[in-house]
């Protein structure tokens, strides 16, 4: 299903409204004008009934896509983009259409799986938060503790520090990314890609790596 983006702005208020805020209905009014509430309706995202709106079981399912990429959005933008507070929220609105299914996985993996927005609004739970709860703890660990010749993928950047997370963004060092630890003493020596880099203990905590299991 793909929603123009009026009526995927229209699901977060109703996801908002009636999910979070317990609301047991939201006014027709709300979608501004009749072509929206038409894709919806066309689409069985809502039910209504006279001037009533609530969301069908799909249309919950779509609004809790729409929020939590937008959610998301607000968390790269604020995070690693460092766009100032005043423009966020705009900013995410047209940056969270972008961030089509997948995509939105791949960013939660880089922020590490946040559970909220910089305003403290949860962010649902995606299928690659799941799947990381689901991993063994022990097979995923800071970059700092492997030993050498061990090798992984970086599963997600475990860090809220904006300097921290822009330099592995430089260096390339991002979810899915195979590593290889080539020294652990005086600095930490590894393999990403194609290129080498050294960095310091405090640094390498924050790469959190899936090690590769020796069979």
């Amino acid at each position: 299903m793909r929603l123009s983006d009026q009526s995927e702005e229209i699901l977060e208020t109703l996801w908002v409204k009636l999910v979070e805020n317990k609301h047991r209905w939201v006014d027709t009014e709300i979608c501004g004008n009749n072509d929206v509430l038409l894709e919806l309706q066309a689409n069985e995202c809502v039910d209504r009934k006279k001037n009533r709106l609530t969301l069908t079981e799909t249309g919950t399912e779509e609004a809790r896509g729409c929020i939590r990429r937008h959610r998301l959005a607000e968390r790269l933008l604020n995070d690693v983009l460092r766009m100032k507070e005043g423009v966020i929220h705009e900013a995410s609105c047209d940056f969270e259409h972008a961030l089509h299914r997948g995509v939105d996985a791949n960013v939660c993996t880089l922020l590490g799986h946040p559970r909220y927005c910089p305003h403290g609004s949860p962010i649902p739970e995606g299928q690659c938060c799941k799947e990381q709860h689901e991993h063994p703890e022990q097979l995923v660990k800071p970059l700092a503790t492997l030993r050498k010749k061990r090798t992984g993928i970086v599963a997600y950047l475990h860090t809220d520090d904006q300097q921290a997370m822009q330099k592995l963004i430089a260096m390339g060092v991002l979810p899915g990314t195979a590593v290889e630890v080539i020294q652990t003493f005086p600095t930490i020596a590894f393999q990403a890609g194609r290129s080498q880099f050294a960095i310091d203990k405090e640094l390498a905590e924050k790469i959190m790596v899936r090690q590769n299991v020796k069979k």
